[in-house]
């Protein structure tokens, strides 16, 4: 098969621009705090506080649950076009505003995005690539993600620096326009995702499966080649009869895909109560409570955003050469033992460049494995009449296992201290381990009709 590979990059980069503003529009708000925390007058109020910083999760979760059926029914590419619509208009409205329930509402609207892009990004891209390529391709989406997360990261420093007084203090000016900047940084991207969006064309499986085959073969033919169009179509034909319109969340809990739907929830939870992203969240707390200066702190955030860029690029490069289920087996079973350690070296009071090295090590081992290659599984396990549903009640689950590690460590490392919280978290990713090793069967080099004959017939 002759795969036309300009074109299938264009059309998963234009996809996995999601991605990057997922990144940017989840992490842009905790360097904005500094500066809209007094213009707004809440840095007096801890619950005003935890609602700036956590609004967007509610449009996460509406944006998630939703955007399965709407993209089931109108198709996988408005979806996407109405995520960028959705950034765009958060990027501008949080930074124009003066009253801070405007600010909530635009985060919401942000969060909306957020959810929908989550969820559509990597099962386009699922859907338009070749078997044999595609963990490299879902991958992207993945690297895109902490792109953006970089790259808020670095406008929130230039901005912050560029705003802030003498000896980095908040000044009147900092106050009124550091934070709008920042926000409105995230513009640019936007707007070039909502140009772009219309350019891709649609999802070729989401065309056959509401009978517009016609279409399906044309884009097939461009991905690669007459030969690949017409061995897809076939399979397809095969192994999805089933138009997705009268399809509804009842069927996704019947007999049939209960199992497989069972695997695709607990990956997605367990992808966030790994409890990496804790050390992303409360990297200030974990980095100081092992001896840590306030300046050696941000030194070391970027160390850690800067290893979660690096070994993403390896994830890219192993996905479809050793495997998912060795990936995510390797992964969880790394972090527990990575966790064990920090466990110890807490309860020693061992901190400095030990820490630190431990730290890495965990972020390295989750870049490479859990982080991409969840996506990569929910992207391929589920039928394609219910892809975007069953995907979209797995990233709901994501999100709300994110709202609950989220808030839960700092309860944790209070009742259970730092050595208790992280062995917590390696006996999760120990027993997500067995998890892996019993249920997920290995989906390399399958194409997705093989797949899902396997995990529906199986189950």
């Amino acid at each position: 098969m002759q795969q036309k590979q300009g074109f299938l990059w264009l059309i998963c980069w234009v996809s996995a621009m999601g991605g990057l503003l997922f990144g940017y529009d989840w992490v842009v708000i905790g360097g904005a705090k500094i500066f809209y925390e007094p213009f707004f007058h809440i840095g007096q109020s801890a619950a005003l506080r935890g609602w700036a910083m956590s609004s967007a999760l509610a449009g996460c979760l509406f944006g998630a649950l939703f955007s399965g059926r709407w993209s089931d029914q109108y198709g996988r590419k408005k979806m996407l076009v109405i995520a960028s619509f959705l950034f765009s208009l958060s990027a501008y409205g949080t930074g124009a505003v003066d009253s801070f329930a405007w600010f909530i509402l635009y985060r919401i609207v942000g969060g909306v995005g957020i959810g929908i892009a989550s969820n559509i990004s990597p099962v386009y891209i699922a859907e338009v690539s070749p078997a044999k390529v595609r963990g490299r391709f879902v991958s992207l989406n993945q690297l895109t993600i902490v792109m953006g997360i970089l790259l808020a990261q670095l406008a929130n420093w230039m901005i912050g620096n560029a705003y802030a007084g003498e000896g980095g203090m908040v000044n009147a000016e900092s106050t009124e326009w550091g934070w709008r900047w920042m926000f409105w940084a995230e513009l640019v991207p936007a707007l070039l995702f909502f140009a772009l969006s219309f350019v891709i064309p649609e999802s070729p499986r989401w065309l056959l499966s509401v009978g517009r085959g016609g279409e399906a073969r044309r884009i097939l033919a461009r991905i690669g080649g007459e030969a690949y169009a017409a061995c897809t179509l076939g399979e397809q034909e095969q192994a999805s009869p089933e138009s997705p319109a009268g399809l509804h969340v009842g069927s996704l809990l019947g007999k049939e895909l209960r199992g497989v739907l069972v695997i695709g929830v607990v990956l997605a939870v367990f992808q966030q109560w790994c409890g990496i992203n804790v050390i992303f969240n409360y990297a200030h707390e974990i980095f100081s409570a092992a001896g840590y200066e306030v300046s050696d702190v941000l030194m070391n955030i970027v160390v850690t955003g800067c290893t979660n860029v690096v070994f993403t690029f390896v994830a890219i490069h192993t996905v479809d050469r050793w495997g998912r289920r060795t990936l995510m087996l390797f992964g969880s079973a790394a972090l527990a033992l990575i966790y064990f350690f920090m466990g110890c070296a807490y309860w020693w009071g061992v901190g400095g460049w030990p820490m630190l090295c431990l730290v890495v090590l965990a972020i390295a081992a989750y870049a490479m494995s859990l982080a991409p290659v969840v996506w990569v599984v929910l992207a391929e396990i589920f039928p394609v009449r219910v892809r975007a549903a069953a995907v979209a009640l797995s990233t709901f689950g994501l999100w709300t296992a994110c709202f609950v590690l989220t808030y839960t460590f700092p309860w944790l490392n209070e009742k259970l201290g730092a050595s208790g919280t992280f062995w917590l978290y390696g006996g999760i990713c120990l027993a997500g381990f067995l998890f892996i090793r019993k249920r997920l069967p290995e989906t390399k080099g399958k194409t997705l009709e093989e797949i899902e004959n396997e995990l529906v017939g199986k189950h």
